[in-house]
């Protein structure tokens, strides 16, 4: 099984730059092209969060208009920028999020089972994972305890290091961890809100975030510095289930040279 994983593409309404700098619609057309090239084609595409960038209407269409041309399914987590009922109206026709509530799901089709999570907290940039999601965690984790999961969420439950971007952290991730340890079916957690290929543990488990299709978190270790982006390649996560193991490789977006023999 492939799953592509994007995140952060923060697209505004057709034409709109992001900070009036950022092309992230023609960023994402170039990201979509590229997975549309893989061979094999993923199976799935998870999208974890900050899919647009006001949470408005128009730019959920404008966001689905620009994934129409993958020939496979599109599941999305919302993000801090994302506006939950906008989102959930944007979506629901495709059958995987609840009707009310958080935008939890489960995808219980695949091979690998993934547990998409709605860490959300309207009006902030924080994350949170309050008792009531624990718990439906915890109960959805333990209905199959034996399924190889993958768990999605948009904020990592992890310091990185870059001070702008912890503060605008996750709420709960001591508990989230505990629960993790405790259900060692979960292979993995895939995360996005850092617009950077990040690797850490969380419960004795790989937690992961995604690079921005689009613009990336300035990497800047002073405690007291701004928060900043740069242009740095743009990429995706690709991760590979071979029934046993979980293997994550980072794709940069373009055309590129190659590929050539080692030998002549």
């Amino acid at each position: 099984m492939l799953i592509a994983q994007i995140s952060d593409t923060h697209i505004g309404v057709p034409g709109a730059l992001a900070y009036g700098r950022v092309d992230v619609s023609r960023m994402l057309i170039d990201c979509v092209r590229h997975v549309c090239r893989l061979d094999p084609r993923p199976d799935l595409l998870l999208v974890t969060g900050d899919l647009v960038d006001r949470g408005i209407p128009d730019e959920y269409a404008h966001f689905r208009e620009l994934l129409a041309p993958l020939q496979m399914p599109v599941r999305v987590i919302a993000g801090n920028h994302d506006e939950r009922e906008a989102l959930r109206e944007a979506f629901i026709g495709d059958g995987y999020l609840p009707s009310s509530g958080f935008l939890h799901y489960v995808l219980d089709e695949y091979p690998l089972r993934v547990i998409g999570l709605d860490t959300l907290v309207p009006g902030s940039g924080r994350g949170e994972l309050c008792a009531e999601r624990l718990e439906w965690l915890d109960a959805t984790l333990s209905a199959k305890p034996h399924a190889p999961t993958l768990v999605a969420l948009h904020h990592p439950p992890f310091d990185t290091g870059i001070a702008y971007m912890d503060r605008l952290g996750l709420t709960g991730r001591e508990a989230y961890a505990d629960l993790i340890e405790a259900h060692p079916q979960v292979r993995a957690t895939l995360c996005g809100h850092l617009h950077r290929h990040i690797v850490s543990a969380i419960g004795n488990r790989p937690a992961i975030t995604a690079p921005s299709p689009a613009h990336q978190v300035a990497l800047n270790f002073d405690a007291d510095a701004p928060g900043c982006f740069s242009m740095e390649p743009p990429g995706f996560l690709l991760h590979r289930w071979d029934g046993k193991h979980l293997t994550s490789h980072a794709v940069s977006i373009g055309n590129f040279a190659g590929p050539y023999p080692f030998r002549r």
